[in-house]
């Protein structure tokens, strides 16, 4: 006997996204659910399909607009998408295996009294460094309205070497981390104002020191700190960036 549809609630519960996202990927054109005698959506089969098909894409970091491309005339063939899926998660187990393996070792020369040569400490840091911004439907819908279509494509095709990719990862975590341990303290005290100025000179790094990247970054921030749906997806947690506000606003104001 066939599951009778969900409405956009029980939809959105039973796949452990948000009704907002249905709404996003509904209007990137990669869901279409029927319509009730009285107008309500409701999810069937087919969008069951669909929603899982997105979901494997999306986790394998595919953008909404590559996902769209690639389910362009799908037609229920879960097993080609879940064959990617598949593939990628292997290959991101071994990538796993690797990392797990460097630490475990590190930390025995450590217990063993050895110390940790430059060499080390940067493998280390190319190999466990999470260096992507995970891009949820929502973050997606922000990006696309504070940031220009040229900006857009500028960002997704400026590339880093390895290094400079580690790097970027390293510094982010050292600066978040950092906050944690300051954002109990004083906005004004001399450590916090230091803290600052390096996550003001890592903005730097992102935008290339541009008016218009640093003004499309600051109003994708405000809004995605702001709406409780995606303040929590944002990397760092909302104290610390509430912390960085106020050293912020307590530098303005000795100025």
């Amino acid at each position: 006997m066939a599951r009778p549809g969900d409405n956009a609630a029980q939809f959105a519960a039973r796949f452990g996204v948000t009704v907002k996202a249905l709404r996003v990927y509904e209007r990137e054109g990669l869901l279409r659910p029927q319509r009730s005698a009285n107008g309500w959506r409701v999810y069937g089969r087919g969008e069951d399909e669909r929603l899982t098909a997105i979901l494997a894409l999306k986790r394998l970091g595919l953008p909404l607009a590559r996902v769209r491309d690639l389910l362009t005339g799908f037609r229920g063939d879960l097993d080609a998408v879940l064959a990617l899926q598949e593939q990628a998660l292997a290959q991101r187990q071994d990538e796993l295996g690797v990392a797990l393996a460097l630490v475990k070792t590190a930390r025995a020369r450590l217990a063993s009294g050895a110390s940790l040569s430059a060499d080390d400490l940067t493998q280390l840091v190319k190999e466990t460094a999470m260096t992507d911004m995970k891009w949820t439907p929502e973050l997606e819908a922000l990006a696309d309205k504070h940031y220009t279509p040229e900006q857009r494509a500028e960002l997704k095709v400026r590339k880093f070497d390895m290094g400079d990719q580690a790097a970027i990862a390293a510094e982010w975590a050292a600066i978040f981390a950092d906050g944690e341990r300051l954002r109990h303290g004083d906005p004004a005290a001399p450590e916090a104002v230091a803290w600052i100025a390096r996550w003001k000179a890592a903005v730097e790094k992102f935008t290339l020191g541009r008016a218009d990247l640093h003004a499309s970054a600051a109003r994708f921030n405000m809004e995605a700190l702001a709406d409780p749906a995606t303040k929590g997806q944002m990397p760092g947690s909302p104290e610390v960036w509430a912390f960085a506000m106020a050293v912020s606003k307590a530098l303005a104001a000795k100025s």
